[in-house]
C-alpha cells in the first residue's frame, strides 16, 4: 500500500487534520509535536520561487521525502499530485515537498512528474533538523508529513506506516456510520 496514498486519503478525509490544535502552541527546534509551532523557513522551489511557510496563512502538509527522482518519492509524490486538487478545494490548504536536494533537481522531477505544488530544495537538511524530521535504520533521510493549521500549529504527524493503515481503517468505519 502506498504511504503517500493514505497520507493524501487521511488529509482529505479528516477536516479535523487541519483544524487548530486544541493543546498549548510553542516553538520547538526538534522532534516537532501536535500542539507546537513549525519552524518558520524560507526555501527555493523547483521555480526558482522562494516558499517561506509563514506566508501560506493557510493550512499547510509538509512532507519530507528523502530523494527526488527514486521509485518510492515518485509514488509519494503522484499521491499528492492525485489529490492536491481535493487538498485545495475541501480544505483551502495546500502542499510542499521538501528534500535536500538542488532546485535543478526538483525542477525537473516537478516536470517529470507533472507536479502544480511545490517541492523545495533543503540542501544542507537545515529544515529538516528544526522539525526533527526522521531519518530511516540507514541513517538517510526518511518520511515523514506534518498537517499545519493556517498559523502553523502541528496538528497530525504521520511517520509509520502501520499507524497510517489503523487511522485510516478507523476513518471508514466512522464514515460509514
Amino acid at each position: 500500500m502506498k504511504t503517500s496514498a493514505i497520507i493524501a486519503a487521511i488529509a482529505c478525509t479528516s477536516a479535523s487534520a487541519f483544524a487548530p490544535a486544541s493543546t498549548a502552541r510553542q516553538n520547538t527546534a526538534l522532534n516537532l509535536k501536535v500542539g507546537e509551532t513549525a519552524p518558520d523557513f524560507a526555501l527555493e522551489d523547483q521555480n526558482g520561487k522562494t516558499f517561506k511557510r509563514s506566508a501560506a496563512k493557510k493550512p499547510l502538509v509538509v512532507y519530507f521525502y528523502p530523494a527526488d527522482s527514486t521509485p518510492g518519492c515518485t509514488v509519494q509524490a503522484k499521491a499528492f499530485q492525485e489529490e492536491i486538487q481535493s487538498i485545495r478545494k475541501e480544505f483551502k490548504a495546500d502542499v510542499v515537498g521538501i528534500s535536500g536536494q538542488g532546485a535543478e533537481s526538483k525542477q525537473k522531477f516537478a516536470q517529470e512528474l507533472g507536479l502544480d505544488f511545490s517541492i523545495l530544495a533543503d540542501e544542507r537538511d537545515i529544515v529538516r533538523k528544526e522539525f526533527g524530521a526522521s531519518t530511516d535504520i540507514r541513517l538517510l533521510p526518511g518520511r515523514v508529513t506534518y498537517v499545519l493549521d493556517k498559523d502553523g500549529a502541528c496538528t497530525s504527524v504521520y511517520d509509520d506506516l502501520a499507524d497510517l493503515i489503523a487511522i485510516l481503517k478507523r476513518l471508514r468505519i466512522v464514515q460509514l456510520r
